[in-house]
């Protein structure tokens, strides 16, 4: 499972999907630019000592990333996702794809040839958006529950 922040722009996000990436065995790939340094005091705080344990790429771009990674299967997530994250079929080697805090995923994203499909978590009709990474983990353990859990004790 690889785990995608495009752009990520607040350091406790950031260090809460790290610490999630590690406690998953899921990768976790960051594309730049970064709203802050990787060394960052509340980066580190967030992911605690977890950091020695999670796999983190870094990418130039989103072509850079799908290069680096073989093209992957890639679901985007977006509030006007075309499906339901308990909707879509997950497998092992999907890479789940999430924009910055401020706006999401931008439309030339959303719309390149490199993403499969995009994915949405329901919520109340007036609300905008969740936090980054409560949504990162709402999806990767969707992901893993349909695979039944695998390498993770229970």
């Amino acid at each position: 499972m690889r785990i995608v922040l495009f752009r990520p722009e607040i350091p406790p996000n950031t260090g809460n999907v790290m610490r999630l990436s590690a406690n998953t065995g899921s990768d976790l790939h960051l594309i730049h630019p970064l709203g802050f340094d990787l060394d960052e005091a509340k980066l580190r705080r967030a992911g605690l000592d977890y950091r020695e344990w999670a796999t983190v790429h870094e990418h130039d771009s989103f072509d850079a990333f799908l290069d680096a990674t073989g093209h992957p299967r890639v679901l985007a997530f977006t509030r006007n996702g075309s499906e339901t994250h308990t909707e879509v079929e997950w497998r092992a080697d999907d890479a789940l794809l999430f924009g910055p805090e401020s706006d999401g995923l931008p439309e030339e994203v959303l719309t390149h040839e490199g993403i499969h499909a995009t994915v949405r978590i329901p919520m109340h009709p007036r609300s905008r958006s969740l936090n980054l990474a409560n949504s990162v983990a709402i999806g990767v353990y969707e992901a893993l529950r349909q695979q039944g859990f695998p390498d993770l004790s229970r």
